[in-house]
């Protein structure tokens, strides 16, 4: 009976988690004017620089943010900050190549995977180092 309580309670925490970042990631998609970034997005994907000067400063606060959000869940002995994390995504994400930006959701969507890749590389790195 312990043991089913416990595992409820796991589940329902799980959930709540699961409830309130989704909640998070809809209040970052909907804090600026989809149709601005969108528009700054599709500027940029057909080569136009300067869009992507314009569209980093809307953006950088919500990346920041999921920078944050990430570094909740690692070790403390962590060396990479989350503003480094930012710049690094933003290095990746201006190097990609071939990439047709769709909306706003889509590219925050890249920029999280991206951030997430840069964390599981360092790891990978540093248990590698270890051995």
């Amino acid at each position: 009976m312990r043991r089913l309580l416990t595992d409820i309670q796991g589940r329902t925490s799980l959930l709540g988690k699961i409830w309130h970042s989704r909640q998070q990631a809809m209040t970052i998609v909907m804090s600026h004017a989809p149709q601005d970034v969108t528009s700054l997005l599709i500027q940029w994907s057909e080569g136009d620089r300067s869009a992507l000067d314009r569209l980093m400063p809307v953006v950088y606060d919500e990346l920041h943010r999921i920078a944050q959000r990430y570094f909740r869940h690692e070790r403390s002995d962590n060396t990479l900050q989350p503003t480094a994390l930012v710049n690094e995504a933003y290095i990746r994400l201006v190097n990609l190549g071939g990439v047709s930006w769709q909306n706003r959701a889509q590219f925050f969507g890249i920029a999280a995977t991206t951030m997430r890749r840069i964390l599981v590389e360092r790891a990978r790195a540093r248990n590698a180092a270890k051995r």
